[in-house]
């Protein structure tokens, strides 16, 4: 049948069984968006308030439901809205597939009003990106973008269509998707090798990375965690890659880790990283991690493998093939000893927060509470700071999509829209946005896409009236010149939530806690819940620059 360009796009995501989109109309889109008015029966548009909140919300949607996220943006500043949330995608490895308009092909190259080179600008943060010159070649175009998004390692594709090619008209035949194909994965001679020294191990250590959760290999992983008898940690990209209600979790490890992780990690005699490419958070110091014990990596994308750390045992390949693999070889093993040293490092470093101000509530008692009250169902977005790593120490993640944090890039802003992508793919959850104070300036208009479209997302907003994070940099590593992370904002954060048409609460004491989680909790619609804490309460454990994994400070 003959279509044009925009109806063309509408029909190849139908294809790929896309039913929501993000996105923002201006000009060099203004065809997709009426071909958009056509198909709004069967693909639900959602407009944000700016495109990075937009592509905020695609990638939140596809982490949330394991699908490729779609955002749609016009040309020149509408597409370079989209840089930040594409690199929060690529560096997370998130499925996105972002369309752009640009101008017509006849004012390509001419510094036309609202033209930029977007497949240029985003060449570095993307698997692939196109722009489409023949109008024969969009379906292909757009079904490879598609295909290449969920292939191997997962991540962003950008596909920019001018004008006038979505303007065009040929012929149109629907074609079945081409399902992503597992990459070849390791010998079995290798599988061997590696299952005979996991073996020998005495003092096994676990350590899983969001490589499990992109492969589905959580299940695989907690048999893996109880056939090798080792205790557990996971990277912030893996909460909820394992239940943190096992008593074999030892929390994360690394800059903010527990003290028990970076025992474990001292003591052990081997280390299994699965699907994980050691970033430099978990190293700390690349030179001093486990240079005691063998380390074992399993990761689908083969440049990782060795990259960081040299490694005595690699396995490339998807995560949950390899350890299913790794199953089949390995008997049942018993480390009685080690696993009752754990237990009682745990009894011993427990996770205590402190802080200054007895009257305000502390942010693990906080999150710990909202644990309870949902019991740790709830899918929990956050924006980056303190509050972040708050989130992922206290909350006790217990399901694959559960947690949604920008872990590569560590982008202010990211959390608010990604929350309401996630409560659009899941609208039977329930999803909190935790958030500090700084990073709630950077998208907070996005509190008008919540209410509008009656997004029932609950904003648990940090308030220390600080940049966290970066000040508890300046407290211990420069001299307490706390340079422009004080914010002495005037924000009137109840009254600017009402505005929105978002309600409004307040958390000032202890006693508040309960009372207010739970009536968020039972609303229907949009919350903001303004929690006043104290700037003075820090993120701990933490491994100073430069210092060993190994050896974290417990106080500051």
């Amino acid at each position: 049948m003959k279509l044009n360009g925009s109806d063309i796009i509408m029909e190849c995501l139908l294809e790929q069984g896309v039913d929501t989109v993000f996105g923002y109309p201006g000009g060099a889109v203004l065809n997709i968006y009426d071909a958009l008015y056509k198909y709004s029966d069967c693909i639900r548009h959602i407009e944000t308030s700016h495109e990075q909140g937009a592509a905020h919300a695609a990638d939140g949607y596809a982490r949330a439901s394991g699908k490729t996220g779609v955002v749609i943006a016009t040309s020149g500043p509408g597409a370079t809205n989209l840089v930040t949330g594409i690199a929060t995608a690529y560096m997370d490895s998130i499925p996105m597939v972002a369309i752009t308009g640009n101008v017509g092909r006849s004012l390509l190259g001419l510094d036309s009003f609202q033209e930029v080179d977007i497949t240029g600008v985003t060449m570095p943060i993307t698997k692939h990106n196109y722009i489409v010159k023949d109008i024969n070649q969009l379906a292909d175009t757009l079904r490879e973008a598609f295909y290449l998004a969920q292939e191997g390692r997962r991540g962003p594709v950008l596909v920019d269509i001018p004008k006038d090619i979505s303007a065009q008209v040929t012929d149109y035949e629907p074609v079945v998707p081409k399902k992503p194909e597992l990459p070849k994965g390791p010998s079995a001679a290798d599988i061997t090798r590696v299952a005979e020294r996991m073996a020998k191990a005495r003092r096994p250590f676990l350590y899983l990375g969001g490589g499990v959760l992109a492969a589905g290999g959580e299940q695989a992983a907690a048999e893996l965690a109880k056939r090798l008898d080792a205790p557990v940690s996971c990277s912030l990209m893996c909460q909820g890659g394992f239940d943190q209600r096992d008593p074999r979790y030892m929390g994360m490890l690394g800059m903010h880790g527990t003290k028990v992780a970076a025992l474990a990690l001292k003591h052990c005699d081997l280390f299994v990283a699965v699907g994980t490419r050691f970033s430099d958070r978990v190293l700390c110091n690349a030179d001093t991690f486990a240079t005691h014990c063998s380390i074992i990596q399993i990761d689908i994308d083969p440049a990782e493998i060795d990259k960081n750390i040299l490694v005595s045992e690699k396995l490339c390949g998807d995560a949950r093939q390899v350890v299913e693999e790794l199953l089949e070889n390995l008997p049942q093993q018993h480390h009685g000893e080690w696993m009752d040293q754990v237990a009682k490092w745990q009894q011993e470093y427990p996770l205590l927060q402190k802080q200054n101000d007895p009257e305000k509530p502390t942010p693990q008692f906080i999150m710990e509470t909202l644990d309870r009250l949902t019991d740790g169902e709830a899918i929990i977005t956050t924006e980056v700071g303190q509050h972040q790593m708050w989130a992922a120490q206290f909350y006790r993640f217990r399901h694959n999509h559960q947690f949604l944090s920008s872990g590569g890039l560590g982008t202010m802003g990211y959390g608010l829209g990604a929350s309401i992508g996630a409560q659009i793919a899941c609208p039977d959850k329930q999803v909190v946005n935790i958030a500090g104070d700084g990073s709630f300036h950077m998208n907070c208009s996005e509190l008008s896409t919540a209410s509008k479209y009656g997004v029932p997302v609950i904003e648990l907003l940090f308030d220390n009236q600080v940049l966290g994070m970066v000040r508890q940099w300046q407290k211990l590593f420069y001299g307490g010149r706390f340079s422009q992370t004080t914010l002495e904002k005037k924000t009137n954060y109840e009254m600017l939530a009402e505005a929105f048409g978002v309600q409004a609460m307040t958390i000032r004491t202890a006693d508040d806690v309960e009372p207010v989680l739970k009536a968020a909790l039972q609303t229907t619609g949009p919350v903001l819940i303004h929690c006043l804490i104290d700037p003075d309460c820090n993120v701990l454990p933490m491994v100073p620059a430069g210092a060993s994994a190994e050896e974290p400070l417990l106080d500051m």
